[in-house]
């Protein structure tokens, strides 16, 4: 739940870089981070908050060189503190290294209990830092083959950008769990995790990275190379994490060849195919839900209309009242539409159930605006294990459909019926092979153990 984005061979490196950084904003909010280099110097702007509360027009100005790499973080790994915000940078034996990365390395425990035992010392507690310090520790003299024997020992999911004063390399894990893409603008190559930051600066989307594929940024040229060399016995099938097409990446994104909107379209038809019902509206909850609540209305004729209005200023509050203001958590961020709500048997559609405490309040809010019928149609599975490969899930403990039958979730949540779609329904609506997709918070099977 990380967002990456790098640019090479541009005078605006940093500028557009912020840009992209924009464009990604959904994948975290924690921390923003740019680092830019001039061929001789690296310089940064890192901090906590959102893209528009850590850069401003000076701070950016005194970013200066033609390359640059940039980070809003999620943190899965790691505690949220200004000191695990990226990109990183480390002065090494390989020279001034700068790191934004995206995904969880599922090992960083035991490789950094590891390289502290030899007298490494940490400045941050990310798994992300882990990477550079193997980096640092590699005898190859090569950069690349360092690269490759480090990321062998790296168990996990990794998108990631690694920046030195004259390259820029991005990296995709084997499994390819994290999208990463490659753009181009004039004679600029771009690496970031979504085409939508492509399009806020205007470039041409030239390809995905491929899973297990290093590619080599420098002087406006670039090179492409296989993670995995013949002296590695490793083979593995692409795990795309299925969860970016039901609810990471934004609507407006390409992934695998195919629309996010219309993928989610999809979802909401394989709704009510595995079980239509009569109601008088369909509704979303805003705003990853929205192309899914589309697509269930398309298909069963039923009108698609407004039931929420989601707040989209709400940023940190100081103040949580009591008794005063119930579920004020939920209503600080929604609202009802109380005549379209009113006296209606009601389709609400949502990416996922977690935990259940926002569905819960969700419902209530309903429920006191009026509605006659509640049908609640999740366009996942039920989420019944924890994802290690960098989404931000609770302990099975904490999850609802872990420790609870969907009749009983049913129940807890107070609606007329629940239906959660199906992993077969999931995966047809992506067009994507079984085989080829991360289902492992659904059915407990994970690639990397």
């Amino acid at each position: 739940m990380c967002g990456v984005f790098g640019i090479s061979n541009n005078k605006n490196a940093s500028e557009l870089t912020y840009l992209g950084l924009y464009a990604l904003q959904h994948r975290g909010q924690e921390s923003a981070g740019i680092v830019s280099c001039d061929e001789s110097k690296f310089y940064s702007k890192i901090g906590q908050g959102e893209v528009q509360e850590v850069f401003d027009r000076e701070s950016l100005s005194k970013l200066v060189g033609i390359n640059a790499i940039g980070h809003v973080r999620y943190s899965t790994y790691g505690t949220s503190e200004l000191k695990n915000a990226q990109p990183i940078i480390v002065k090494c034996s390989k020279g001034i290294l700068a790191l934004a990365h995206n995904g969880n390395i599922v090992n960083a425990r035991y490789l950094r209990n590891k390289l502290e035992s030899q007298g490494a010392i940490f400045q941050t507690n990310t798994d992300s830092e882990v990477i550079l310090h193997l980096i640092a520790h590699s005898k190859e003299k090569n950069l690349l083959e360092s690269i490759r024997k480090v990321f062998y020992k790296v168990k996990g999911s990794y998108s990631l950008l690694l920046m030195t004063p004259t390259t820029i390399y991005a990296i995709r894990d084997p499994y390819g769990f994290r999208p990463l893409v490659l753009g181009k603008l004039s004679r600029s190559y771009i690496i970031t995790s979504e085409t939508c930051a492509l399009d806020i600066i205007e470039a041409e989307f030239c390809r995905e990275i491929n899973p297990g594929e290093i590619l080599e940024i420098k002087n406006g040229n670039i090179k492409s190379y296989n993670l995995i060399n013949k002296n590695f016995d490793f083979k593995v099938d692409e795990r795309l994490c299925i969860f970016e097409y039901i609810y990471f990446s934004r609507p407006d994104s390409i992934l695998k060849n195919n629309s996010v909107h219309r993928i989610r379209q999809e979802l909401g038809k394989y709704l009510y195919k595995e079980l239509p019902t009569s109601a008088d509206l369909v509704i979303p909850v805003p705003d990853s839900a929205i192309s899914a609540a589309l697509g269930y209305s398309s298909i069963s004729g039923i009108p698609f209309d407004t039931g929420f209005i989601r707040n989209h200023y709400v940023g940190r509050t100081f103040i949580q009242p009591k008794q005063r203001i119930r579920d004020f958590s939920a209503k600080i961020k929604y609202n009802t539409v109380k005549d379209v709500i009113k006296n209606k048997r009601i389709i609400v559609v949502d990416d996922s159930i977690v935990r259940g405490t926002t569905s819960k309040k969700l419902i209530k809010m309903l429920r006191c605006s009026g509605a006659k019928e509640i049908h609640l149609r999740i366009t996942s599975s039920p989420i019944i294990s924890s994802c290690i490969y960098g989404i931000d899930t609770p302990t099975k403990k904490e999850l609802i459909a872990y420790n609870y039958k969907v009749n009983e979730i049913k129940n807890f949540l107070n609606v007329d019926s629940l239906h959660y779609l199906s992993i077969d329904g999931m995966v047809a609506a992506t067009q994507i092979k079984k085989s080829c997709l991360c289902l492992a918070c659904f059915n407990k099977n994970y690639p990397v153990k």
